[in-house]
């Protein structure tokens, strides 16, 4: 895991048991990607209580948010709604994710959790920045998570800053594709 990767694209149970890959749930939009300990974590409860009303913020911002645990679904499902959460949380029973990439918690072997990160993707699944939240002041506040995905945003969405002349000529030329979500989702715009 490092800046520029691509993040695997896992396929996991939701809270509801609904078998999810990464890339389906991300769309071509930025997304907050929350690897946790689980609900018995109270460090992992309060960051995700923090997360609820930032998750607002998300949804008209065209933004996604998943998080991922070692927690079974009956687990999961308690999780997410102990903490009145709105988006998907994954269940990583087998500790897959864990495995993959080396983050078993190795101080606590009751509950054989995963390290906590959080990890800010870009469309793609591309890496920007990842929060290592062993110490809960490690993981990202609100407005950390706020500026980062500003400026994800800004280098996925060519349409950011519509005040532009082309923009504005593109618009009464009637060529929506400049505008999301009308036109190229981000990887067609590098080419890929």
């Amino acid at each position: 895991m490092v800046p520029g990767a691509i993040f695997p694209d896992y396929e996991l149970s939701d809270h509801t048991a609904k078998r999810r890959k990464l890339s389906e749930l991300q769309g071509q939009d930025p997304m907050v990607l929350v690897l946790s300990r689980g609900g018995f974590c109270p460090k992992d409860r309060r960051q995700a209580e923090g997360l609820v009303e930032l998750h607002r913020e998300l949804e008209v911002a065209y933004c996604r948010l998943v998080t991922i645990s070692t927690d079974n679904i009956t687990q999961t499902n308690k999780y997410r709604s102990g903490v009145g959460a709105h988006w998907p949380f994954l269940s990583d029973a087998r500790r897959t994710v864990q495995n993959d990439l080396d983050i078993a918690e190795y101080t606590d072997p009751v509950n054989n959790p995963m390290i906590p990160h959080v990890i800010i993707l870009e469309p793609g699944r591309v890496i920007y920045k990842i929060y290592s939240g062993y110490w809960f002041f490690g993981r990202p506040t609100v407005e950390e998570l706020r500026q980062d995905l500003r400026a994800v945003t800004k280098k996925c969405r060519p349409d950011w800053d519509i005040t532009t002349p082309e923009l504005r000529a593109g618009w009464q030329q009637g060529r929506k594709e400049l505008f999301y979500p009308y036109g190229k989702t981000y990887a067609q715009t590098l080419g890929e």
